[in-house]
């Protein structure tokens, strides 16, 4: 694999799987690439989210907007510029605002596989 580096206009977004909401992903890098990791972004319309145990071992940046992240009857609000982990196993609610979010994120090993 050669250095690469990305933007969000390399972004193509798809609705993300099992989601009937506005909740979209695209990744850039995955094992379709070689890759040990998944690489990309995503977005979140206003006032959307998802509920999911996690797969993988999910690292997510917020670029723009904030979303709030819930677990373990833990509820925390995360802005942009913020950093979350998400650990595998674990159950979380994330939800965005009325201004809606995009991230971008980092799992390993690749979600596709592991779901």
């Amino acid at each position: 694999m050669k250095v690469q580096s990305f933007t969000i206009k390399h972004a193509s977004f798809e609705r993300s799987p099992d989601q009937d909401g506005g909740v979209f992903i695209a990744n850039l890098v995955d094992e379709r690439h070689g890759a040990p990791i998944t690489i990309g972004y995503g977005r979140y319309e206003p006032n959307e989210g998802l509920t999911e145990t996690m797969a993988v071992d999910d690292v997510m940046i917020i670029i723009k907007g904030s979303l709030v992240i819930t677990s373990n009857d833990t509820s925390e609000t995360v802005r942009a510029g913020g950093i979350v982990h998400m650990p595998k196993g674990e159950t979380v609610t994330i939800k965005a605002q009325t201004e809606g979010a995009t991230t971008a994120y980092v799992t390993y090993p690749h979600w596709r596989e592991a779901r």
